[in-house]
């Protein structure tokens, strides 16, 4: 079934996730740019689709990374960000202004990334029960060798790439919570929110995530931005405020 939104086909159940994009003819005039999301929401309430289109270019490259950094695979991010922007447009006649609209966005978001989690590692799990025991899938996360003599954007890439797959073995939750946390900077009030818990559980969730980043980042050296002992100790004494 296709959905006809101000920013193009929104198709449901299509295997090829559709570009979030805005129309050509759109224009952003600096008076529709400073317009916060819930004047933008509300408009979009009153039957002002161009609004939407608003709302879509402002949020799509977060969202789409904050699913992606979640489930590790673009396709089915792209795919989870349509359906949080279908699910908001659906529901706009209801919409009220008691929250944050990106505490409702990446709610909406951050349930479909867990659901789509839980459904995938089930998924794995019965496809390696049939697989040969070959161990392939469950190699250590291995650093380079120090010896080596690599250039430096490729000891940068590796070391990226070893924080978020250390990030991604988190549990889901756990995840989740680390990803508002550092990558969209929200505070510990609105990740609570978002994840529907109370802001003691949201700061013990993070300090157990932290700590386990602490441990298996130690290998890197140095302080990496997730690993830092300023982290786990913002986390800790959150927990005492």
């Amino acid at each position: 079934m296709n959905y006809r939104l101000a920013s193009g086909w929104f198709q449901s159940g299509n295997p090829t996730p559709l570009q979030l994009s805005v129309p050509k003819g759109v224009r952003y005039t600096v008076e529709a740019m400073t317009r916060t999301d819930v004047q933008l929401m509300l408009d979009v309430k009153a039957g002002d689709d161009s609004s939407f289109d608003f709302l879509l270019q402002r949020y799509r490259s977060p969202l789409v990374n904050f699913l992606y950094r979640m489930v590790r695979d673009t396709g089915t991010a792209e795919d989870l960000a349509q359906e949080v922007f279908l699910r908001v447009y659906r529901a706009r006649k209801q919409y009220t202004p008691s929250a944050k609209f990106t505490t409702w966005l990446f709610r909406i978001a951050t349930n479909l990334a867990l659901n789509s989690v839980r459904d995938n590692r089930y998924q794995r799990l019965s496809v390696s029960l049939d697989a040969p025991a070959d161990g392939e899938d469950a190699a250590p996360i291995e650093l380079p060798a120090r010896e080596l003599r690599i250039d430096q954007k490729m000891v940068e890439r590796d070391r990226t790439e070893f924080i978020r797959r250390a990030v991604w073995s988190l549990p889901e939750k756990q995840r989740a919570a680390v990803l508002l946390h550092k990558y969209e900077e929200m505070d510990y009030g609105e990740i609570a929110k978002i994840l529907d818990c109370s802001e003691s559980a949201l700061k013990s969730l993070l300090f157990r995530a932290y700590e386990t980043l602490r441990v298996q980042l130690a290998p890197l050296g140095g302080q990496p931005a997730l690993a830092g002992k300023s982290v786990a100790r913002e986390t800790r004494e959150g927990r005492s405020s």
